[in-house]
């Protein structure tokens, strides 16, 4: 039997790229150094070339890793390959805007659910995100807490332990996300009911998230978390 929003205790949160725009924090970034060089960066293509460093063999955490990336990617734009850049890169996380509609979104479902947030960034950079988000969460995860990344399971088992600490079960959780690689295909796998936050809704493309093996069709699916907000509330009311 498929199950409603009335059935979770718990929503999990992916943060970059869900309620974090990440892509829009880059571009900004590429095209305000680019200007002061006298350049022009296509942002989409930016991204692409982003999405290629990104996940490399030698990746490092994120967003700490954006120093390197930038120097990967700097010659392919006409940028200047110096690693001040990488660290304006870099440091650029710490002003990453929301979406439009995150923190009101994540506000109206505070008033149901324990909000869980769990993020591939580091600490330091998730402790500004939540901020920007009006530090909605009743729990975090971070790459440094969980010492790996998802889509590797052992990240959700993490989360997974502290909700049976509670003593409830991934039974009472949505896990909400718009990465089909990070989150969606791995919830799945793992018994998860999921919701998929389709950011991208109306560009080509995977942007600067790497494109999944296969698609996973999600058990819920909004192209906002405004419309996963309303939908919870018209059952709520009902």
């Amino acid at each position: 039997m498929a199950k409603t929003f009335a059935d979770f205790k718990y929503l999990t949160f992916d943060v970059v790229g869900t309620l974090i725009d990440f892509e829009g924090g880059i571009k900004d970034c590429l095209a305000g150094i680019a200007t002061e060089v006298g350049v022009a960066v296509d942002g989409e293509e930016a991204l692409k070339l982003y999405r290629a460093a990104r996940y490399s063999a030698d990746a490092d955490l994120f967003p700490d890793d954006l120093v390197r990336v930038y120097l990967a990617i700097a010659p392919e734009l006409g940028l200047p390959v110096e690693a001040k850049y990488g660290e304006r890169l870099r440091d650029s996380a710490k002003d990453w805007k929301g979406f439009a509609d995150s923190a009101e979104a994540l506000a109206r479902l505070a008033k149901r659910y324990r909000l869980v947030a769990m993020t591939n960034a580091r600490r330091w950079a998730f402790e500004h995100f939540s901020r920007e988000l009006g530090n909605p969460f009743y729990a975090a995860f971070t790459a440094d807490d969980t010492g790996t990344e998802k889509p590797d399971p052992a990240f959700f088992e993490k989360v997974f332990a502290f909700v049976a600490s509670e003593g409830n079960s991934k039974d009472d959780i949505l896990h909400v996300a718009q990465s089909q690689y990070h989150d969606i295909g791995i919830s799945r796998k793992l018994g998860l009911t999921n919701c998929w936050i389709e950011r991208r809704h109306a560009q080509q493309g995977y942007g600067g998230t790497i494109e999944p093996a296969e698609f996973t069709k999600p058990d819920f699916h909004f192209t906002s978390m405004a419309g996963l907000a309303d939908a919870v509330e018209k059952v709520k009311a009902a």
